[in-house]
């Protein structure tokens, strides 16, 4: 008899940074439940996303591709709605892991936010949906549902209503032992922006964050970068207000304590949906990850939210950063901490490696499969991530962070060069540094191989592409390419 296929359970939260967590050595964070699956699992500390923005990292882990590859290079924004064909499916022409892993015999069920165009469109790749109806974030309460055919607005708090859905879906399959299951669990928080965050929280988690000094979080001056990039949107007639608040965030002890709430929440989800592993005898026959789609910069670097949040964009740690923690089926009570630089493509080719489907080819896909490094196999592994912000692109080693700007615009954009070791706060760029120059060159080259290999000319924003749906700079690639230069879909 064939052994069966490990369930998995990947819980893939919204804008939550590596750093804030207990087991992540964050004092302040309140996660006993993330800490303690650390503590029988196998904790990443340098996973980091290829994007700093929703839709481009949820789209980068269902099909293993870079932003550049899948054409999904912001936050897939509503507004734009209207333009959108019928029903439309960001991902729809790639064969994604639900896809992959339903021909495996898997149920496959997407319980909460999608954001990957309409909300109804889910259902092409998983047999089962309970979403937003809206990948934007406005609120964690009332929100509008989708639940299989049924639609209707949910009270309470987002993240309870789906960790309930989430328990449910579990008890059902615990009673179908033969056939295994793909719950991708995806909270739409902690989120990080006002209106969701703004004033004090008055969650179940309040009182425990109502004093706190926030130190975890260093209070800093706005960067130029930051207040450039609100200057641009104002001067290309591109800012309704929206934006101005980015500048208002950064040092509001509110908002960073409701912020920390918030993720407080999320780990109560994750409890709740381990211990309803445990109850149903599934634990030890489940692949169980937790991640973020991406990091969120909590005033570091002077600036509050995404990479795209200054002029021009940045790649530094926070806003890309993300905690990633894995326990394997069957693995025990085992520890371990592993160090080496991992990407979000990664997840998707490990659960590929864990069901025992082929890996995606080199030139098709970076994504690598992080079983070796779980499983302490020998592995050679390229200690080194990439990532893409529109008009940046970057490489992170070691030793390195280096972000290389696109150079045929207007804007004289500069490359920016940090030493992580002499460095690690990401404060000193050395790019115009002679002394380093023939470190740009060989970081620069490797950049450019990289993305000669992944990405899709279609959708390559470097060489004339295009983006899916919306830029955050439509103005830019404008200017470059002509007037001509549109959305595709």
């Amino acid at each position: 008899m064939a052994t069966k296929k490990p369930n998995i359970v990947m819980i893939y939260v919204d804008n939550h940074p590596g750093a804030i967590m207990g087991c992540a050595g964050n004092s302040e964070a309140y996660t006993p439940n993330l800490d303690r699956l650390s503590q029988s699992a196998t904790l990443f500390t340098e996973a980091h996303c290829p994007n700093a923005m929703c839709s481009p990292c949820r789209a980068s882990v269902l099909t293993g591709l870079m932003p550049s590859q899948h054409g999904i290079h912001t936050w897939i924004d509503e507004y734009y709605e209207d333009d959108w064909p019928e029903n439309w499916n960001a991902i729809d022409e790639f064969d994604t892991l639900p896809e992959k892993l339903a021909r495996e015999g898997y149920d496959t069920a997407l319980i909460g936010k999608y954001h990957l165009g309409n909300a109804k469109s889910a259902t092409d790749l998983f047999k089962k949906c309970v979403t937003m109806q809206i990948g934007h974030v406005q609120s964690f309460y009332e929100n509008d549902i989708i639940d299989g055919e049924e639609r209707y607005k949910h009270p309470g708090h987002s993240v309870d209503f789906f960790t309930d859905k989430a328990i449910e879906y579990i008890d059902q399959y615990s009673e179908e032992k033969e056939t295994p299951f793909f719950l991708f669990l995806t909270y739409p928080a902690p989120y990080g922006h006002w209106p969701a965050i703004q004033g004090e929280p008055v969650n179940r988690f309040a009182d425990r964050f109502s004093d706190s000094p926030m130190l975890s979080v260093p209070r800093e001056g706005i960067s130029k970068q930051a207040i450039d990039w609100i200057s641009i949107l104002k001067e290309k007639d591109l800012d309704d207000g929206e934006y101005d608040v980015l500048l208002q965030i950064p040092n509001d002890l509110p908002t960073l304590r409701n912020y920390y709430s918030q993720i407080s929440i999320v780990d109560d989800g994750v409890g709740r949906v381990l211990e309803a592993l445990e109850n149903n005898n599934l634990a030890d026959e489940t692949l169980f990850i937790f991640a973020s789609d991406h990091g969120m910069s909590l005033g570091q670097q002077g600036f509050w939210g995404h990479g795209e949040d200054t002029w021009p964009s940045n790649t530094h740690r926070e806003a890309n950063h993300i905690p990633l923690i894995i326990k394997a089926p069957a693995d025990g009570n085992k520890q371990k901490v592993v160090d080496s630089l991992v990407g979000t493509t990664d997840i998707y080719a490990t659960i590929l490696d864990y069901v025992g489907l082929e890996m995606p080819h080199i030139n098709e896909s970076p994504a690598r499969s992080m079983k070796p490094l779980i499983e302490n196999e020998n592995v050679v592994w390229d200690n080194a991530c990439f990532m893409e912000q529109e008009e940046t692109r970057a490489i992170r080693t070691s030793q390195w962070l280096f972000m290389m700007r696109v150079q045929n615009t207007e804007y004289n954009f500069k490359h920016e060069l940090y030493d992580l070791v002499a460095d690690p706060d990401e404060r000193m760029d050395i790019a115009q540094d002679p002394e380093y120059a023939d470190v740009v060159s060989k970081l620069s080259a490797r950049l450019n191989e990289y993305f000669s290999v992944y990405a899709n000319s279609r959708w390559d924003l470097w060489k004339g592409g295009a983006v899916k749906s919306n830029s955050t700079r439509p103005f830019l690639w404008k200017e470059t390419w002509g007037d001509s230069w549109t959305p595709e879909y």
